[in-house]
């Protein structure tokens, strides 16, 4: 993990929870979509969450950024209670959601003075406001062509620079990169980075992108029928999963052999040499092979050690067998 992802996680682990929520529950007649849902989230950090289509994601953000009101439960943004303080809650959210909200009959700069104008700044600030974002988000050029010509990844980055014109503490993105392209998709992911090292916000992701979750989440659930069935680092959730291993490679047969006799628990391909010993993919697994070997007078000729990833979690999880795996 890079040495910044590091230090982001430190910081967010000793922040106040910038959104709490207790047992927030959702019903659309018969159909329960929330099913009492819990959350801390820490200030100035990413938070994801995962599930599959119909799982809950979009009305979670809804509930919490006051487009729509919970059947039950409670919640706080930065201190201010949904229920009591809306307004309150509004001025220090912004919401990109799952398709840019741009007009497509102004231009770039003259949707975000229409921003500026809702936010109640004034002219002179709407525009140094304007041209701010503009800049930050690599629009300057394209400020005054019509948004019908923007690729899908300058409408993207319009979008939530339009979100940015409030200055929002909070920031909810519904499913922010979809449709992009991969170069677009990483484009945006470095504006999100950005938002949270450079100006401390704090960003509730939804994404179906688990690599993107991967990428850039401190904290992960993973949300399915109305419930959080896991949370944790994108590490701590790999490891709920079984199939992490260490992989040994060795020269010959009989060093295969040998290193065979001193693990139980293996699988082995003896034409390509290799020996797999099960791991949760921690260091002190990883050192407790090595100095086995190493006692044994064993030397692989290569090592390499494979953990689950984000797509193993999130279809155990919310597969047909999820609570046969996770109980493993």
């Amino acid at each position: 993990m890079p040495t910044t992802q590091l230090k982001r996680n430190a910081t967010a682990a000793l922040a106040p929870a910038s959104i709490h929520a207790t047992n927030l529950t959702k019903s659309y007649g018969d159909k329960q979509v929330l099913r009492g849902i819990d959350l801390a989230i820490p200030a100035g950090s990413v938070f994801a969450l995962l599930g599959p289509n119909g799982a809950g994601k979009t009305t979670t953000v809804e509930i919490l950024s006051t487009l729509i009101a919970a059947d039950a439960g409670t919640a706080q943004l930065a201190g201010c209670d949904l229920d009591r303080e809306a307004d309150a809650v509004r001025k220090i959210i912004g919401v990109t959601g799952q398709f840019a909200a741009v007009d497509n009959l102004l231009n770039a700069e003259e949707n975000l003075m229409l921003m500026a104008d809702l936010h109640h700044l004034s002219r002179r600030e709407g525009r140094r406001r304007a041209a701010e974002l503009l800049a930050r988000f690599d629009l300057t050029e394209a400020a005054r062509k019509p948004v019908t010509t923007y690729s899908g990844g300058m409408r993207r980055k319009l979008d939530l620079a339009m979100t940015l014109v409030g200055d929002p503490r909070i920031i909810f993105l519904d499913e922010p990169t979809t449709g992009l392209d991969p170069r677009s998709r990483r484009t945006m992911w470095e504006i999100i980075r950005s938002l949270v090292a450079d100006d401390g916000v704090t960003i509730f992701l939804t994404t179906q992108y688990l690599e993107e979750a991967d990428r850039l989440a401190d904290r992960i659930a993973v949300l399915d029928g109305g419930r959080l069935i896991a949370e944790g680092t994108a590490e701590e959730l790999k490891r709920l999963i079984p199939g992490g291993h260490i992989s040994l490679k060795f020269a010959d047969a009989a060093a295969l052999e040998l290193a065979a006799a001193h693990f139980a628990a293996t699988s082995r391909n003896d034409e390509e040499l290799t020996l797999q010993i099960p791991s949760d993919g921690t260091v002190p697994t990883l050192r407790a092979v090595l100095d086995i070997l190493d006692s044994a007078g064993i030397t692989p000729e290569a090592l390499s050690q494979h953990t689950p990833d984000l797509d193993d979690v999130f279809l155990t999880l919310t597969g047909t067998d999820k609570q046969q795996e996770i109980s493993r």
